[in-house]
């Protein structure tokens, strides 16, 4: 370190005073790093049924939540770690309906409780309309799967991405 780089630490540190660490229980951990979407034998996919429609009576909901569970679960998935993830960034329609299908599936055979699943916010689609975004939550309601869900927290993708709690089959 030279002595400019030096001059510049030192007053760094003159400058912000003494520094305390944040107790443990005022941390949030970092989500682990995102993993893109494994690729998936063919043989996988046809064997996965495919009973969620594109149409819905409304918008979907921003957060959902299976009846009998608490609001409470909903504010907890906000605080879990993220286990695994899934990019539906540049698929349309079909294809990211199935893309979707097999990373539940999937997630679901590794017995995982919280995923993340980003579908964008369309600001790059035609007329400004997140369509991705509708029907993304649209399938998720119909999921058997599917326990909860809500949109992410602004540091792994915000309205743009949904955070999802999962059963599990103990």
């Amino acid at each position: 370190m030279d002595s400019e780089a030096k001059i510049d630490a030192a007053l760094f540190r003159s400058s912000i005073g003494k520094v305390t660490p944040l107790a443990e229980q005022n941390r949030i951990p970092h989500p682990r790093p995102s993993t893109q979407a494994r690729v998936r034998s063919q043989t996988l996919s046809q064997h996965i049924p495919d009973s969620l429609s594109d149409h819905a009576p409304q918008i979907p909901p921003e957060s959902f939540l299976r009846n009998g569970l608490s609001r409470l679960t909903l504010r907890k998935l906000k605080r879990s770690s993220i286990e695994d993830s899934l990019d539906l960034h540049g698929y349309q329609g079909d294809a990211a309906r199935r893309l979707l299908l097999e990373f539940l599936h999937e997630a679901a055979q590794h017995q995982l409780r919280c995923v993340l699943v980003i579908h964008g916010k369309g600001i790059n689609s035609p007329g400004g309309e997140a369509v991705l975004r509708i029907l993304t939550r649209n399938w998720l309601t119909q999921h058997p799967q599917v326990l909860a869900f809500c949109s992410a927290l602004p540091g792994t993708g915000g309205s743009g991405a949904v955070l999802i709690l999962l059963k599990t089959n103990s």
